[in-house]
């Protein structure tokens, strides 16, 4: 099932925005010229200790904090999916798409709190030329994953000289 179709069986109203193919959450954003806070970008993690997985879900402009998601997955060894459990969960999905439902997949899922300041997030489809924009309200209600705090703001070097510039 498409994130399409799935979000129109659930009577949820959404934007279609289709772009070229990005390398990263953060170029997207800049393609579609939109803040990169509202890009949801989703992350698979895998507990080593339990064998489980969790689908992380965070803005495309932060990181995860291992050490604040460990607590979270109740496991001191955690680590990136690799691709052939990516391909292996998402397996309709075109390779290096990952929407953020992971309850399609039968996974949990994580959103990190900053993301709940958005009023509409944009999220991956199952195909890599495709976003979809739904309200964070929606996504909750559908979803219903856990909130917690597991991200940190990426530091950007560009965002530095850029802070530097007006201090100076």
């Amino acid at each position: 099932m498409s994130i399409s179709e799935y979000l129109q069986s659930c009577g949820v109203p959404f934007k279609r925005m289709l772009h070229g193919p990005a390398s990263c959450a953060t170029r997207l954003a800049r393609s579609l010229h939109v803040r990169g806070s509202t890009v949801a970008k989703a992350v698979l993690l895998v507990n080593e200790q339990s064998e489980a997985f969790v689908l992380a879900v965070l803005p495309a402009t932060h990181r995860i904090d291992l050490d604040q998601i460990r607590p979270i997955m109740q496991g001191s060894n955690v680590r990136l999916a690799s691709e052939t459990e990516l391909e292996r969960i998402f397996h309709d999905c075109e390779l290096g798409a990952i929407p953020p439902f992971g309850t399609l997949y039968g996974i949990p899922t994580l959103v990190d709190a900053s993301l709940s300041r958005e009023e509409e997030i944009l999220v991956e489809s199952n195909l890599r030329h495709e976003g979809v924009q739904i309200t964070f309200r929606d996504f909750m209600a559908i979803e219903k994953p856990l909130l917690a705090r597991f991200a940190s703001p990426i530091d950007h070097p560009a965002a530095r000289r850029s802070s530097q510039r007006r201090a100076g």
